[in-house]
């Protein structure tokens, strides 16, 4: 897959396609308002909620788009395979890879997140209010289904069917089952181990550590979730960039998994 994070100045600038997918999962309009007062040039907004998510399901909190909202995404902001683009947030957040992720998965085969995120960039090069529409476009896409693990798919990995290692990126306390703020029901999904991304966080950048090398290794089978499948998805592109290969996201996460099945409580390490 190649290396999914890049510093600024790893970064080639002419011709690029800037994607801006800042977001507060406290304050949903931050991030537009964040594009609106200054964005990096030509960039394009993807909305966690609007554009990276269908809201309108019952499968998670943040579900898994379908492929013909998301293609409807992609082609109505005007992107193509062909281009070089470039995905910032406001550095070590969720929301770059969640973008990153799902562009991967539609079949996009040159997706890089800006490790630093928008403070990075705007050292770099300058910000502008102006916003392009740039012509929607028409793809036949590639999807990559092997990088989507649904929850059928979770479910034959806790009944033992198929060996891999569900990976929980919440915090340890969440895991543990011994507090829950956000889902009706406290646990994990059964037989997950736990992997806080938040240990991912280093001065503003996200990037593996021994901590997580040590946790599984390069040949497992792994699939990460979190509550809603937004904070997993740093710990996917970490893992990809890594080069780790055989990996997969479970968009529907916890959330969606207590809706059918039950939980586990305490730990697995």
């Amino acid at each position: 897959m190649g290396k999914v994070f890049k510093s600024v100045e790893e970064i080639q600038f002419d011709e690029v396609r800037f994607v801006d997918a800042r977001f507060d999962l406290q304050k949903k309009e931050a991030g537009s308002k964040a594009f609106e007062e200054g964005h990096a040039p030509g960039a394009i907004y993807m909305d966690l909620e609007q554009d990276l998510s269908d809201m309108g399901s019952g499968d998670g909190r943040h579900p898994m788009p379908n492929k013909e909202k998301l293609s409807a995404v992609f082609q109505g902001l005007g992107l193509n395979y062909e281009d070089q683009i470039v995905v910032y947030d406001q550095g070590a957040a969720p929301f770059a890879p969640r973008a990153w992720w799902m562009l991967t998965y539609a079949g996009f085969p040159n997706v890089v997140i800006v490790n630093g995120g928008a403070p990075a960039l705007e050292k770099k090069i300058p910000f502008t209010k102006d916003i392009i529409k740039y012509p929607p476009t028409t793809i036949e896409f590639v999807w990559r289904d092997e990088l989507y693990a649904p929850r059928e798919a979770v479910k034959a990995i806790v009944d033992g069917e198929v060996n891999a290692t569900l990976l929980d990126a919440r915090a340890a306390a969440r895991y543990r089952g011994e507090m829950e703020p956000l889902d009706s029901v406290a646990g994990h999904i059964p037989t997950a181990k736990n992997f806080d991304w938040e240990q991912l966080k280093s001065d503003g950048h996200l990037q593996a550590n021994d901590a997580l090398r040590s946790k599984i290794t390069r040949d497992e089978h792994v699939v990460v979730y979190c509550g809603s499948g937004v904070t997993a998805s740093p710990l996917y592109a970490v893992l990809a960039d890594e080069g780790y290969e055989n990996i997969q996201l479970y968009v529907g996460s916890y959330s969606d998994w207590i809706t059918q099945y039950d939980v586990e409580k305490g730990t697995n390490e």
